[in-house]
């Protein structure tokens, strides 16, 4: 069909007008009246069904509709004509450029106070020695009950290779689509509560934390037994094949990766995909019913040896490794093991992979936490033959040229510079360099190089790129975005931030300077942190702990997220009794065992009316 989309808006010098459907951007030619136009002569009729027009401005969108637009044409229409309006946010008062899926974000001066928690911690008498989807039913009656209206979680993509404690690592997916199996209920896909499995779930069950290779070989044994007495029937259900057909574009990579790791059927993955994603929407829809949004997090990385890589290596730079430099985390910096992007193919289809990404998230959450947002300026990118995170550097970057080196009388000394591993002849300042062969003049002309290079060269380089990426991404979804910005963090990170309204995270022991914005989310602690408790050498008390979480709850913050472990502190009788077991995860320790779990039952929680009632009342008088 010949599609002709006409709509009048007034750019200013150097802007230009972009139709975008199908994720696709036609460029409009300016006409008489500031009318813009473009005629497409084979657009697809179901583009019709959700597209949009955004202003760019240096090949990055810099302004968007509050919503898309939805037409609909007769059928074996050949041409058709739409005259358009600009569509302006009609909320007086909201701060945000983009309509979101949870309508309370977008309420005027909306605060809300919410828990953070993962799946994989959570503990029922229902379940199977670890977190599952279905526990999040009785943690969203308890959140509904105290006044909050968000649950946060880490990620609960699938992380499967040998069931050994390495899988239990959360932000080394094998897949970006696909989630955990270990969150699966397994009474509801025909497993029978006979005394061997009640056996097997009460020994687990007891442990105090996970035991993730047990938990992984007794469950992986029971949903293979119940794929083959009710998988065959169940694959010829219209629900099946409708869920097959609707993610055929990564779930057949998916299970044919998983086949061949495992030397099974592809159809025993996309069965356990199929009854995974029934449960998790089933809870999904009741957390909304109750007025509670489900936040969600969004690893930087994506495994080398994940069905992503597989299927699609030009994604990535596959002999590199992302990490982070030294920091407050990490005296010898981290290297996280995963491959970085490759962000100039990405950008050549409009970051198809990352919307397909994130679209399939929206199906779950309503926000998301973007994870090292830093990283969709530059990341720090370590060659694959080295460990340590300081022999890193930053991918995009500007290197010095050697020449650039011979004018400072700098030579190209390992110890103080590293080659480009892309670039020959190009030089990056070492993060920790080794300054003592230098001469005065030499440490000076270096220490003038590098102060440069970390703090002022990439400045507005990093802010182009993240320009590019970050609108196209946000521009894909309603959900709420959210960045990690912690650590050493440039100026640009906050300034693209500010422009695209993605809250910020603040903490207290972790203060940037300047005031919290209201556009922000506050957090006491969080999974790579030490608990509200943790943080003081010899424990604090519950009265102590109800103080601190009431002034963040009190704060001018967006979003209040407390971990659940620090919502527990402020009860004398409910908190755990040894608190140096509450953290998480030590990001300095590649080889951390995920294995944290509560130690009490959620039904339990539930019950626990006192409880309740404080974390009510200190919800209530900060007038969230």
């Amino acid at each position: 069909m010949k599609a002709t989309f006409k709509i009048r808006y007034n750019t200013e010098w150097g802007e230009d007008l972009f139709l975008v459907a199908g994720d696709r951007k036609y460029p409009m030619k300016w006409g008489e009246g500031a009318i813009w136009s473009v005629s497409v002569p084979d657009f697809p009729v179901q583009d019709l069904e959700d597209y949009t027009y955004v202003v760019m401005r240096r090949a990055c969108i810099e302004r968007t509709e509050w919503r898309h637009h939805s037409r609909k044409v007769p059928k074996k229409s050949v041409e058709a004509l739409f005259n358009d309006s600009w569509i302006d946010c009609p909320v007086k008062g909201c701060p945000f450029p983009r309509e979101h899926q949870a309508p309370m974000f977008d309420t005027p001066g909306f605060r809300g106070a919410g828990t953070a928690v993962p799946v994989f911690s959570l503990r029922s008498a229902a379940g199977f020695g670890i977190g599952e989807f279905r526990d999040l039913h009785p943690l969203v009656d308890w959140a509904a009950a105290t006044g909050q209206r968000v649950i946060q979680i880490l990620p609960i993509n699938d992380t499967t290779r040998k069931g050994g404690w390495e899988d239990s690592y959360p932000y080394n997916p094998v897949s970006s689509f696909a989630l955990n199996p270990m969150y699966i209920r397994l009474q509801e896909i025909g497993v029978k509560e006979d005394s061997a499995f009640s056996r097997k779930r009460n020994e687990l069950n007891a442990l105090p934390e996970i035991d993730y290779p047990a938990v992984f070989k007794a469950k992986t044994k029971y949903m293979r037994q119940a794929f083959a007495a009710k998988g065959e029937a169940d694959m010829q259900d219209a629900s099946y094949k409708q869920f097959c057909q609707d993610n055929a574009f990564w779930l057949d990579e998916y299970a044919a990766f998983c086949a061949e790791r495992d030397a099974d059927s592809p159809d025993f993955h996309r069965w356990i995909q199929f009854h995974l994603d029934r449960q998790l929407k089933e809870e999904v829809a009741y957390a909304r019913s109750k007025g509670i949004a489900l936040k969600g997090d969004l690893p930087i990385g994506v495994s080398a040896d994940s069905a992503d890589a597989r299927f699609h290596p030009q994604l990535f730079n596959l002999d590199s490794r992302a990490g982070a430099p030294p920091d407050f985390f990490s005296k010898e910096g981290q290297n996280w093991g995963f491959p970085t992007y490759n962000w100039e193919h990405m950008a050549a289809d409009g970051y198809a992979w990352w919307k397909a990404r994130l679209r399939k998230m929206a199906e779950y959450f309503d926000a998301f936490r973007i994870d090292h947002i830093l990283g969709f300026f530059r990341i720090w990118e370590i060659p694959a033959a080295y460990s340590g995170g300081s022999m890193g550097h930053f991918n995009p970057a500007l290197p010095y040229s050697a020449d650039e080196l011979a004018k400072a009388g700098l030579p190209e000394d390992p110890a103080i510079f590293l080659e480009d591993p892309h670039r020959k002849g190009w030089f990056h300042p070492r993060i920790s360099p080794d300054t003592s062969a230098l001469d005065f003049q030499q440490k000076k002309n270096f220490d003038q190089m590098y102060w440069d290079f970390f703090y002022h060269r990439h400045e507005e380089f990093w802010k182009l790129n993240g320009q590019k990426k970050l609108p196209e991404l946000l521009c894909a979804t309603g959900m709420l975005a959210c960045g990690e910005d912690l650590g050493m963090i440039p100026q640009c990170v906050h300034e693209v931030m500010d422009h695209e309204k993605i809250l910020t995270l603040e903490m207290p022991q972790m203060e940037k300077g300047r005031p919290w914005p209201y556009l922000s989310v506050c957090a006491t602690s969080s999974h790579d942190l030490e608990t509200l408790r943790m943080q003081k050498e010899d424990d604090r008390t519950p009265l102590e702990c109800a103080g601190i979480l009431q002034e963040n709850l009190n704060s001018v913050s967006m979003l209040a997220i407390f971990p659940i472990q620090d919502w527990l502190s402020i009860d004398a009788a409910l908190r755990r009794e040894d608190f140096m077991s509450e953290r998480i995860n030590y990001p300095a320790n590649p080889h951390n065992q995920w294995k944290y779990r509560l130690h009490l039952n959620l039904e339990d929680l539930a019950k626990e009316t006192e409880f309740s009632s404080k974390v009510a009342a200190m919800i209530k008088a900060s007038n969230r």
